[in-house]
């Protein structure tokens, strides 16, 4: 379990195909603090840590990372050199500074604006239909494993929707989400309370049939 508050920049420092994906990624972390088999998100994907080297300040750990994720996942983003938003998992005690965050990418989304908002950059992400029923304003979402409050939301004819978001400056610095540009793909997971409500709403809907 995380919480979508991003805690280093990790960059991809190789990547093996194997029988899966194995990608080594450098940050700045106390190795001494990453269990083996620990769980780690990247850009909202949760991997485990099969491998670590390194020391305090200049770490890197090694995912192994399945067909089926990549396939699931923001295009390119597995690719040597990209960064990734890191955030290893909630220990119990932890602050829960964003919103229940599992590390699972509901769907990919796509970046079709981007543009300056006083001190802030206004982001609209178009999410696929499945998405449609768990985005509202002033709710959560997490994009590429950044814990953010939905501002808008318009629907589409095609069943699609978009949503906007607005960065503030220190999320754009400590985020890769400074780095997005118009056109890019971006790993989306729905707030779980959401996720739950609409399968009540459902149940009830087909009692009441």
């Amino acid at each position: 379990m995380f919480t979508g508050i991003v805690t280093a920049i990790g960059t991809i420092q190789s990547v093996e195909q194997r029988g899966d994906l194995r990608a080594v990624i450098a940050c700045p972390f106390d190795p001494a603090t990453v269990d083996i088999g620990a769980s780690i998100a990247c850009s909202g994907v949760c991997l485990t840590v099969v491998a670590k080297s390194g020391t305090i300040g200049s770490m890197t750990f090694a995912v192994d990372i399945s067909g089926e994720t990549v396939s699931r996942t923001a295009s390119g983003m597995w690719s040597e050199g990209g960064k990734l938003n890191l955030e290893p998992s909630l220990r119990l005690g932890d602050e829960l500074g964003g919103h229940i965050v599992t590390g699972h990418v509901d769907a990919v989304g796509t970046l079709t604006e981007l543009r300056p908002d006083g001190d802030s950059t206004r982001l609209t992400i178009s999410a696929p239909a499945q998405l449609a029923p768990f985005i509202a304003a002033k709710g959560s979402i997490t994009v590429n494993g950044v814990s953010l409050t939905v501002n808008e939301v318009t629907d589409q004819s095609d069943g699609s929707v978009q949503f906007g978001l607005n960065i503030i400056p220190h999320t754009a610095e400590v985020t890769t989400l400074g780095d997005l540009r118009q056109g890019d793909s971006v790993n989306l997971e729905i707030d779980t309370i959401a996720r739950y409500l609409q399968r009540m709403q459902a149940l009830r809907a087909g009692a009441g049939a």
